[in-house]
């Protein structure tokens, strides 16, 4: 199940950089380091007329970080290498990847995006709305970027995600003049982690103040939630993930942000002690051998319906849980086009996710709360 771990919502959509960006110096030091309490993939310096947006993992095993200039001074544009300023309010985005989505959303800036690849795979209702009338331009074709449609669309800046450093496309859209930023969301190790990234999209809309305030909302849920979790007085054991290929088994690896979600919601996961901040690959047997009795079944892949899982194997009857119908799954929570509510906004929202695992897990503990991504499987 190594899509939930990774959460990088559209695979076909992996775009890179090829050119390492770095800024000339200049005579301003910064006046302070704006806070990234959580996230480790991006870093934001506050200059007397302008800021500075460092991102520091823009992709897998990154040995480089780039660096842009963000101002409200176009005149400065002599002063920097070409691609690396970035006006700012931005009037004109495109970005790749549905977990930007709710964060434009929550800073109110969904309006300005122009572009984005593969619109079926976005869920919101808001953003469904500007697409239906044509205010956003499809821009993927059979999984690369339309890069002709991109550029005549004239974004200020192109926000990408990349599983390496190179790629054909955004280097010709870099030599047109339109900075590509990478964004790392997805290499984060924490939930609140990839939910502070709302800030890497404040500074570029000059919001550095209401990103704040609302991811310091989210945070204050999520420890909430975390608290109520801490009174239950059990823990049910946890299995998770399904058969991918063959007969390897992919669940999440102790240190990863799966595991940390089921760890704050006071269950019992039983690959916890395990080593890796992603996907674990192992052998039916294995897991049937450590998790035939689990009390819970959080998230078996892509499957919807016990149905369709016990007609790719019929080995999973053998688990207690399917037994005794606690599955749990998100792959029932869609958009109109059929996009996963769960890959495009759980990212940016972890305290609903927590609350989500705590209602499964302790359901005393919240009577009242509504699931926003899981539900039982039928």
């Amino acid at each position: 199940m190594k899509f939930l771990f990774k959460i990088v919502f559209v695979a076909i959509l992996c775009i890179g950089c090829q050119q390492n960006k770095s800024t000339k110096s200049t005579n301003n030091k910064p006046k302070e380091l704006i806070k990234v309490k959580y996230a480790k993939g991006f870093d934001i310096q506050d200059f007397n007329n302008s800021k500075k947006l460092i991102i520091k993992t823009p992709y897998p095993n990154a040995k480089e970080q780039f660096e842009y200039i963000i101002t409200t001074n176009t005149d400065r544009q002599k002063m920097y290498p070409k691609g690396t300023l970035i006006t700012a309010p931005v009037q004109k985005i495109v970005v790749t990847s549905t977990t930007h989505i709710p964060m434009l959303e929550l800073l109110g800036v969904e309006n300005t995006l122009v572009g984005f690849p593969h619109t079926k795979y976005i869920s919101s209702k808001k953003t469904r709305k500007l697409i239906a009338n044509h205010s956003i331009k499809e821009i993927g074709v059979k999984g690369d970027l339309n890069t002709e449609i991109l550029l005549d669309l004239h974004p200020d800046i192109v926000v990408g995600f990349s599983m390496s450093k190179t790629n054909k496309s955004l280097n010709l859209i870099e030599k047109s003049g339109i900075p590509v930023v990478l964004n790392g969301d997805w290499l984060e190790e924490t939930p609140l982690g990839r939910a502070e990234w709302i800030k890497f999209f404040g500074v570029l809309y000059n919001k550095e103040k209401e990103a704040d305030s609302i991811f310091k909302s989210i945070e204050e849920n999520y420890n909430k939630a975390k608290l109520i979790a801490s009174k239950a007085t059990k823990s049910p054991s946890i299995l998770s993930g399904a058969i991918m290929s063959k007969d390897i088994w992919n669940l999440p690896a102790g240190e990863s942000f799966v595991a940390q979600f089921l760890k704050d919601a006071n269950t019992n996961y039983l690959w916890k002690d395990t080593k890796g901040k992603g996907s674990l690959s192992i052998s039916f047997e294995s897991v049937l051998d450590k998790g035939k009795n689990a009390d819970l079944w959080i998230a078996p892949g892509y499957f919807r319906t016990k149905k369709q899982l016990l007609s790719r194997n019929k080995n999973y009857s053998t688990f207690t849980a399917l037994k005794k119908d606690r599955l749990y799954t998100f792959a029932n929570t869609t958009g109109e086009t059929g996009g996963s509510i769960y890959f495009e906004l759980g990212p940016t929202r972890p305290d609903l996710v927590l609350k989500d695992i705590i209602k499964i897990a302790h359901p005393e503990l919240l009577k009242d709360y509504t699931s926003t991504f899981f539900s039982k499987m039928e």
